[in-house]
């Protein structure tokens, strides 16, 4: 299980305002925080929109290239950002993400992963995402074969099911064919592919004291249809134990009572 720390968003006001301020001090801090959490690639995202990332993205990147070798997952829809961020990275880095409808100049995108060796995260989603399977694997399918017509192997693809919030109206239906969906890819999809999952997603518009527990469930949940890689919030140890425990059961890691305590 590849454990991508997703910390570093427009969610968090601390990261946003040092961003803002270009608090070189601040970032290294959280940077080298998450990393000791046992990050394996930390998402980086500066705005929802990509205005502004061509600056700020790789000036974050250089803070992380700096404090730590863990991988990069650069989230952003500003494909000129990612295309300045990628050289600054230490390791081949995943691109944070496709759609159907997402970026307007996915072609760029897609060949920019191409030139450049990176991974790429693609997602099912056509600007909504869909509530049934068939749809999903449909749009997922369609991508795939984008990757593949732009020399991108399926080995550096990570097929996103688009995890929704459980509390929203069709949300436990969505989940359910998510979880389908990544065990179809696992059995069906030749050469291999990669699954991803947003895990933090599913919490959104609940309790806060409901959140993280929830969470650590689903992906448990989730790591039974064998998910490669899982966004999280590493710095909750409701999720730290989760992702230690599936990686021990994986054989990943050799377990210790110690680690837990």
């Amino acid at each position: 299980m590849i454990a991508i720390a997703d910390n570093l968003n427009t969610r968090n006001k601390a990261y946003v305002d040092a961003v803002a301020g270009r608090d070189r001090k601040v970032i290294a801090e959280m940077i080298k925080k998450i990393a000791d959490a046992g990050a394996d690639m930390i998402n980086i995202q500066c705005s929802l929109d990509g205005s502004g990332d061509e600056v700020t993205l790789p000036w974050v990147v250089g803070i992380l290239s700096e404090a730590t070798d863990c991988g990069v997952s650069l989230d952003s829809r500003n494909t000129l950002a990612i295309g300045k961020t990628m050289p600054l990275c230490n390791k081949p880095t995943l691109i944070n993400f496709i759609s159907k409808t997402e970026p307007r100049d996915r072609e760029k995108l897609i060949a920019l992963a191409s030139d450049s060796g990176a991974s790429l995260v693609i997602r099912a989603s056509s600007g909504t995402i869909p509530s049934s399977l068939e749809t999903k694997l449909q749009i997922i399918e369609d991508l795939i074969e984008a990757a593949n017509a732009a020399d991108i192997p399926n080995d550096r693809v990570y097929a996103d099911p688009s995890i929704v919030h459980v509390g929203r109206g069709m949300g436990q239906k969505h989940l359910v064919n998510s979880r389908e969906c990544i065990m179809l890819l696992k059995e069906l999809v030749e050469p291999p592919l990669n699954t991803i999952a947003w895990v933090s997603n599913v919490s959104t518009g609940l309790p806060k004291a409901l959140r993280k527990p929830l969470e650590a469930s689903f992906l448990t949940y989730m790591a039974g249809s064998g998910l490669d890689a899982a966004m999280v919030d590493l710095l909750d140890e409701n999720i730290k134990k989760a992702i230690y425990l599936i990686k021990a059961f994986r054989d990943e890691i050799v377990f210790s009572q110690a680690d837990l305590t």
